[in-house]
């Protein structure tokens, strides 16, 4: 599936990559995609490691689709799934830089209930709750509303680290950030 100028049949890492810069809405909020983590079932950070369950089945495919979970039973995080039905691997998204536009300004700051713009959604927990995004929005394909994806409209630098916050497969350099960027969850490191 091509959407927004990426194959979501690739690899997760390789879409991952192409993700940076691309605007994404959510019910017309969001912002440009600044932050992301990929992820496959061949390594053990992944929910799709041991196989198909109940809560990642959307990850399975078909690509181009959502994979909402909840993330320590407190935080929805929103994700891309890739590569071909059956396989289970996905994006996570991370982190956005937020829109200009007034009204969809004013909306994620009354979710999160805070001002200051940079926090709005930077962490996929607090993305989620800016854009609203719910177990309501699992399993749904990426090129109908809610969402919508658009193309970059400019040239990122896109550098490659660790993932955040996991304690296995640690060494994959599979976070993904726009450089330079100040709404990224947490600095780069390389």
């Amino acid at each position: 599936m091509d959407l927004a100028g990426i194959d979501f049949s690739a690899p997760a890492p390789q879409v991952a990559q192409q993700l940076i810069g691309v605007k994404l809405l959510v019910g017309g909020v969001g912002g440009r995609i600044v932050e992301v983590e990929a992820y496959d079932a061949s390594e053990p950070a992944s929910h799709c490691y041991i196989g198909l369950t109940e809560r990642n089945f959307s990850m399975f495919g078909p690509p181009g689709r959502s994979y909402v979970y909840r993330s320590h039973g407190l935080h929805w995080c929103l994700n891309f799934v890739c590569r071909e039905v059956g396989h289970g691997a996905g994006v996570l998204i991370r982190a956005l830089e937020p829109l200009s536009d007034p009204a969809a300004l004013a909306l994620m700051r009354e979710r999160r209930g805070l001002d200051e713009l940079r926090l709005l959604c930077s962490g996929p927990g607090r993305l989620a709750q800016a854009l609203g995004v719910t177990r309501a929005q699992n399993n749904l394909p990426l090129d109908a509303p809610p969402f919508l994806l658009l193309p970059r409209e400019r040239d990122v630098a896109v550098l490659a680290g660790p993932r955040i916050g996991i304690s296995k497969a640690v060494e994959l350099p599979w976070r993904f950030v726009e450089g330079g960027s100040r709404f990224l969850s947490k600095p780069h490191r390389a």
